[in-house]
């Protein structure tokens, strides 16, 4: 073992953190509590149209994305998937909430960080121990690519998801 095998350990277990987290949301969201359709009740209500396209859109982003990082495949892709939906979720949901979770409404801090972990694991890439650098992808994934991928593709997505599908309800103020 070398200092290496340490980093890519590191990656390993990071990125399948982080991976399991996205396919948590994703499957909750289609077969947890309320199901897809809760889901979709619950996006309805924060202005996203049509909200059951919408539930399924956000479910199978997170569950394609959570499986990409698990299995360190196109890791940049997997990447955006996590920082798009955690920036699309700031912005409906928790970027008036103030800093922390546990406040009221839940705050961004959470989704701040794993929007994080999308771009780092964007940039960084999956390590050695992963599907990209067996098909030899990952050199061509990493770096300026990788980033340009994860925080392009992700905040691009969601800017255009926001722009043509979410109508924010009217302030009951």
């Amino acid at each position: 073992m070398n200092d290496a095998d340490a980093v890519d350990l590191a990656l390993l277990v990071f990125r399948c953190g982080i991976g399991a987290v996205m396919l948590a949301h994703g499957i909750n969201h289609i077969w947890g509590g309320g199901k897809i359709e809760g889901t979709a009740g619950w996006f309805g209500s924060m202005g996203m149209r049509p909200p059951l396209v919408q539930a399924w859109l956000a479910s199978l982003t997170e569950i394609g994305g959570g499986a990409l990082l698990v299995l360190g495949l196109l890791t940049p892709f997997g990447g955006a998937a996590v920082v798009g939906t955690m920036f699309v979720a700031w912005a409906i949901n928790h970027r008036g909430n103030g800093f922390f979770i546990f406040r009221p409404g839940e705050g961004w801090e959470y989704v701040m960080t794993l929007g994080l972990c999308g771009m780092l694991l964007g940039a960084v890439g999956p390590g050695a121990w992963s599907l990209d650098d067996a098909l030899d992808l990952r050199d061509d994934l990493i770096g300026w690519t990788g980033l340009a991928i994860s925080v392009g593709a992700g905040i691009g997505g969601a800017l255009v998801l926001l722009a043509t599908c979410w109508r924010p309800p009217e302030s009951s103020d």
